[in-house]
C-alpha cells in the first residue's frame, strides 16, 4: 500500500487597506524577494528561532490583494520607491510578476468624493470584494491589514473609512489588524460585531521608530529611579503620511499612542509635547528627535537626546508581515478577540497590554508557544476551519 499523500499546504490571503501605498508596496515586493531568496529576512521577528515551531504560514503561501482609492499600478509605485532609495536597485524587475499578480487583486476603495452609497452599502461592497478574493484564489483564510494613511478622529456618529473596512473584514470572516492610529474597530458601533465574530484582531498604530525607543527608555528611567521632568519630541516626515499628519486632528490621533507609552512606563505623563512636521522633500524618510530632561542623584539635572533617522516603509513592512502571519495562525488555531500579546508591535495596543518593550516581547514569545500545533494539526488530521 502506498503512503498517504502529505496534506496540502494552506494558502492564505493578506488583504491590504491602502494596497498601493508605500508600506503595502514594500510588503509585497519584500515578501517576494524573501521567498525567492534574494534578500535575508532582516527585521522579521517571526523568522527568528522562537517561532520555528509555531505553525505560521510560509511567506511563499501568502497571496496579496486589497483596497485603495488610487490607481497607480504596484510596479510603477515600486519603481518610484526604488528611485527614492526605499527599495534596492533591481528588485522591482526581479519581482515584477508578483507585483503584477497582487495589483490585479486590488479593488477600488472608498468612499470617494461624491460617493452616494450608504454606510451599509459600502460595507457590503467591501465585504463582497474580500469574499470574492477568498473564493477565486481558493484561500483557506485571510487577514485584513490596514496600512492606509492616518485619518482624523471622526465626529460622533460618523463612520470613517477605516471602520467600514474593519466591519467588512469581520463580516467576510477574516482576522483584522489595524497598523494605523485610525479608528478601525475602535468605533463603538463595531463592539458587538467584534465580540460575536469569534475572530482574532490586533492593533493599533505600528511602533516603528520614536515610540519604539520610548518603550525602551521609559522603563530604563523608572527602573533606575531617575525622575523624568520633561520629554519633548519632534517628527520630520514626508510622503503620504506626512501630508496626512499635517492635519492637527490626524496628528492628535498619532500622538495619543506616543503619550500613552510614557504615561504607562513612567507612571505619569511628563511635561512636553510631540510635534509632527510635514517635510515633503524627505519622501519616505523620517527623522525623530527626543529631548529628555531628568534628575539624577541629589537633584543633579541632566539631559538625554536621541535622534532616529529611518525609512518608514522599510521599518513597517517586516512588522506587517509578522502581524499578518501571526493573525492568520491565531485564526487557524481558533483564537478569538483581541490579541493582546501582539502589543509588541503597537504604540497603542489593545486592552491591558503592557507598554514596556521587554514585557511585550515576553508576551509575544508566550504566544509563539501557544500557537504551536497540537498532534492533530501537526499530522494534518485536525479541522483547518
Amino acid at each position: 500500500m502506498s503512503a498517504p499523500a502529505p496534506p496540502s499546504r494552506p494558502r492564505t490571503g493578506v488583504w491590504l487597506i491602502g494596497a498601493r501605498g508605500s508600506v503595502a508596496t514594500t510588503v509585497v515586493a519584500g515578501c517576494a524577494a524573501l521567498t525567492a531568496g534574494l534578500r535575508p529576512p532582516t527585521g522579521l521577528v517571526t523568522e527568528t528561532a522562537p517561532f520555528t515551531g509555531s505553525g505560521l504560514p510560509a511567506l511563499a503561501d501568502l497571496v496579496f490583494g486589497g483596497h485603495d482609492i488610487t490607481d497607480c499600478p504596484l510596479p510603477k509605485r515600486a519603481e518610484a520607491l526604488t528611485a527614492d532609495g526605499v527599495l534596492p536597485a533591481g528588485l522591482t524587475a526581479a519581482v515584477a510578476a508578483e507585483l503584477v499578480s497582487a495589483d490585479r487583486e486590488i479593488r477600488p476603495g472608498g468612499p470617494a468624493p461624491g460617493d452616494t452609497r450608504t454606510t451599509s452599502q459600502l460595507i457590503t461592497a467591501f465585504t463582497a470584494d474580500i469574499q470574492d478574493f477568498l473564493r477565486r484564489r481558493r484561500l483557506d483564510r485571510a487577514v485584513v491589514v490596514n496600512v492606509a494613511s492616518t485619518e482624523p478622529e471622526p465626529a460622533p456618529g460618523e463612520w470613517p473609512a477605516s471602520s467600514l473596512y474593519a466591519a467588512a473584514a469581520l463580516r467576510a470572516g477574516c482576522s483584522y489588524v489595524n497598523f494605523t492610529p485610525s479608528t478601525g474597530l475602535h468605533h463603538p458601533s463595531l463592539a458587538p460585531l467584534a465580540a460575536s465574530s469569534g475572530l482574532p484582531y490586533a492593533g493599533r498604530d505600528g511602533k516603528t521608530g520614536q515610540t519604539l525607543l520610548r518603550s525602551v527608555l521609559g522603563p530604563m528611567f523608572a527602573q533606575r529611579a531617575l525622575t523624568v521632568r520633561a520629554w519633548s519630541g519632534t517628527n520630520l516626515l514626508g510622503g503620504g503620511d506626512g501630508a496626512a499628519l499635517a492635519d492637527p486632528a490626524a496628528a492628535a490621533a498619532k500622538n495619543a499612542g506616543k503619550e500613552r507609552v510614557l504615561t504607562d512606563t513612567l507612571g505619569a505623563a511628563p511635561e512636553g509635547q510631540v510635534h509632527i512636521d510635514d517635510v515633503p522633500a524627505l519622501g519616505d524618510w523620517k527623522t525623530a528627535w527626543d529631548h529628555i530632561a531628568f534628575d539624577g542623584f541629589l537633584g543633579t539635572r541632566m539631559i538625554l537626546q536621541t535622534i532616529w533617522q529611518g525609512c518608514d516603509s522599510a521599518l513597517a513592512a517586516p512588522l506587517v508581515l509578522d502581524l499578518a502571519r501571526l493573525a492568520l495562525r491565531a485564526h487557524e488555531a481558533g483564537l478569538s478577540g483581541p490579541l493582546t500579546e501582539l502589543g509588541f508591535y503597537f504604540k497603542d495596543p489593545l486592552a491591558d497590554a503592557p507598554a514596556a518593550l521587554a514585557e511585550q516581547y515576553a508576551a509575544l514569545l508566550s504566544l509563539a508557544v501557544r500557537l504551536r500545533p497540537g498532534p492533530a494539526e501537526a499530522t494534518g488530521t485536525g479541522d483547518r476551519r
